[in-house]
């Protein structure tokens, strides 16, 4: 029986982005938390007696300031050297961009691949090659997997590759092949690298994304870790998902249709809350909550959204290991409002042609010259990131339309009940 760990996009010391403008933000949890991730890593290796790990890609996140994180990373890998256990490293479109790693010497038990062109390593003691290729560039468009060698007889043959495949949303198409042709090949097991959401896209073979080990922004909800691999007589066994990562980030919606009052509302948010936390698993949980469907208090939630934020954020601090990163209102009037659009009134007849308003970017820009100049005067926090604002974009100006015009509908609706 062989045991190892497939892991991929570590982004060690991965730099925060924003996240100073959120007062309450948990900086030093969040900061320390890709190492936390990667220590977990080590732990579960020497717990499992692994006989290597493979590591595919991103394991840095960029050039580094210092040191540091170099001299963090050959510490870990001296504790696996002490256990008799290998490490093997094919660098991603992120390591290419470090300069430090490519003059730091690692423990004798670490092995980069070569980025000139794909080689391969023999694992006598065990039946096992090993076939990878690094980045030695950022943007990468080359067909890597093209060029590695075909399996070879009466080994166990495994692939390192950092790929988007034929293409993932939200990630850079570098390396790109096709799944036929990794199968192509004859390996056994392709461990790659580079798309952050864990996905097995092929049983036979075995091609596992086992995604990126912490996740570091709301666009990387759910468990983060490694991927555990039984290996029998040539074959492989079991495939097993093991999460590791500290901090663990959730997207949460909460219907609040028909609720009537405050109470309902909270009621609502508290036990969305409660179910969140719960299946995080003890880790400190980073949430984005939306507030959504029809409701009575739909005007009210507008009108008041800085205290109804604060408030719920309160709901979420007295449950403890629970942050608010974002609380997003995105309900709708009530059948209420539908009724008074179908009254013969000046009042009904301005809510209907502000139901009906439909202005494309280029209709706004007409009417708001000054756009384009207010959006250059938004912080770079809000234009950068991982989440940025930005109305001049299509979708986003499209979402921020129909805010407005819920808010004005809703004031307009309680303004049009006042005796």
């Amino acid at each position: 029986m062989v045991r190892f760990i497939h892991a991929a996009d570590i982004h060690l010391d991965s730099p925060l982005r924003g996240l100073e403008a959120y007062p309450d933000a948990p900086l030093n949890e969040i900061r320390a938390a890709t190492r936390r991730a990667f220590d977990n890593l080590i732990e579960l290796a020497l717990e499992e007696k692994v006989a290597f790990v493979l590591l595919c890609g991103d394991l840095y996140d960029g050039d580094w300031k210092d040191y540091n994180t170099g001299l963090y990373f050959a510490q870990r890998m001296g504790r696996l050297r002490q256990a008799g256990i290998r490490v093997f490293i094919v660098s991603g479109n992120h390591d290419a961009a470090s300069h430090i790693t490519r003059h730091l010497q690692w423990p004798d038990n670490v092995h980069v691949f070569a980025s000139k062109k794909a080689q391969t390593v023999y694992l006598k003691d065990l039946g096992v090659a090993l076939h990878g290729q690094g980045y030695a560039q950022r943007a990468l468009s080359e067909n890597l997997a093209a060029a590695y060698p075909q399996g070879e007889a009466g080994w166990f043959n495994i692939g390192l590759l950092h790929t988007a495949l034929n293409g993932r949303p939200g990630h850079e198409p570098y390396a790109p092949c096709s799944l036929d042709q990794l199968r192509a090949k004859g390996y056994d097991y392709w461990a790659l690298g580079h798309v952050h959401q864990r996905e097995v896209v092929s049983e036979t073979p075995w091609v596992v994304f086992p995604g990126n080990l912490q996740g570091r922004h709301v666009r990387e909800p759910g468990a983060k870790g490694c991927t555990l691999v039984s290996v029998s007589e040539g074959a492989v066994t079991a495939v097993e998902h093991r999460p590791l990562d500290v901090l663990r980030w959730a997207r949460c919606e909460v219907d609040v249709s028909g609720a009537a009052g405050e109470e309902e509302v909270y009621g609502r948010v508290r036990t969305a809350l409660e179910e969140q936390k719960a299946q995080a698993e003890g880790r400190t949980l980073a949430l984005r909550l939306i507030l959504v469907g029809r409701a009575p208090v739909h005007a009210l939630l507008h009108e008041q959204a800085s205290r109804w934020t604060e408030e719920i954020r309160a709901l979420a601090a007295a449950l403890g290991e629970l942050w608010l990163e974002k609380v997003r209102f995105a309900t709708r009037a009530d059948a209420v409002a539908g009724d008074a659009l179908n009254e013969d009134s000046p009042f009904a007849g301005l809510l209907r042609s502000l139901a009906e308003v439909r202005l494309e970017g280029h209709q706004l820009y007409d009417l708001v010259p000054e756009l384009e100049e207010l959006r250059n005067r938004l912080p770079a926090e809000l234009l950068g990131g991982e989440d940025p604002f930005d109305p001049t974009q299509p979708a986003q100006f499209a979402e921020l339309q129909q805010d407005v015009r819920e808010l004005l509908m809703a004031r307009l609706v309680h303004q049009g009940k006042s005796p």
